[in-house]
């Protein structure tokens, strides 16, 4: 009888166990993703400058009312431990500080995908929507436009238009100033 192999997923424990024991360089891009250790994109410029543009806009938006983490892991399963670009979290006295934030705590995540958006429209959107994250953006920088996905579906706002995130009712971010 052939005896086919099987990959072996990690979970996030072991994820970690492997950074601590150095498989990981501090420099590596990875993430778990479904129990598989997938390595990122390199950041472009225009990719930097959009996250900085994004960071800067929320950061003086919500100033008291939410955390803003930059590239930081969000734990959506036993299996998946992506680092979204922007992560707009519920305001914690300690900022997490006593464990990863998971979706329960998650307002919005945005990607902002300069060559990564058909891998974050397939892979990423479904994990964060499957996982209960109320909304997700990905900025398409080639396309000019930011895709917006929730439980209602997908639709696509452009320069010219304004996005209120479900989770944060009184904030209106222009795309304008999204795509710079």
């Amino acid at each position: 009888m052939a005896v086919r192999p099987v990959p072996h997923r990690f979970s996030v424990a072991e994820y970690y166990q492997m950074g601590v024991g150095g498989v990981f360089g501090e420099d590596d891009r990875v993430e778990l993703i479904d129990g598989e250790v997938m390595e990122m994109t390199p950041i472009g410029a225009r990719h930097a400058a959009c996250v900085n543009r994004l960071t800067r806009l929320l950061v003086v938006a919500l100033a008291d009312q939410a955390v803003v983490s930059v590239q930081n892991p969000v734990r959506v399963s036993h299996w998946s431990v992506p680092q979204p670009d922007i992560a707009v979290l519920r305001l914690r006295p300690d900022f997490y500080a006593e464990k990863l934030c998971e979706p329960a705590d998650v307002l919005l995540l945005i990607e902002v995908a300069e060559t990564s958006g058909a891998y974050d429209r397939s892979v990423k959107v479904p994990l964060y929507l499957a996982a209960g994250v109320p909304q997700v953006w990905v900025v398409d920088l080639p396309g000019e436009v930011v895709d917006v996905f929730d439980v209602a579906g997908r639709f696509r706002r452009g320069t010219g238009e304004t996005i209120t995130p479900v989770g944060l009712p009184d904030l209106a971010v222009e795309v304008a100033a999204i795509l710079g």
